[in-house]
C-alpha cells in the first residue's frame, strides 16, 4: 500500500502541486516498510518451511506494484495462514 501511495498520490502531488515534502515523508515510510517486509519474508520462510524460490517470489512481489496482494492471495489458497496459527 505504501508503494501505491508513493506512486499514485505523493509523486503526482510533487510534480502537479509542487509538494516535494510529501514524497520525502511517504518515501521514508515506504523504505522502512519495505525493509520490514523483506525481513518478515525471511522469517515466514523459516516458520512455514517455504522454499528458496518462494522467497525470491516474495522479494519480486515486493517490487511490483500490488504484487504483495497477489502473494497474499496465493498464500491464502495454499492454506499458509492456517498453518501459522
Amino acid at each position: 500500500i505504501s508503494f501505491l501511495v508513493l506512486l499514485l498520490i505523493a509523486m503526482p502531488l510533487k510534480y502537479l502541486a509542487g509538494w516535494p515534502q510529501l514524497v520525502t515523508v511517504v518515501g521514508w515510510a515506504h523504505g522502512v516498510l519495505f525493509v520490514a517486509f523483506l525481513a518478515l519474508a525471511v522469517e515466514v520462510k523459516g516458520i512455514l518451511n517455504k522454499s528458496f524460490p518462494w522467497l525470491v517470489k516474495a522479494f519480486a512481489a515486493s517490487v511490483v506494484p500490488a504484487g504483495t496482494f497477489v502473494l497474499e492471495r496465493n498464500m491464502q489458497k495454499a492454506g499458509d495462514f492456517d498453518r501459522a496459527a
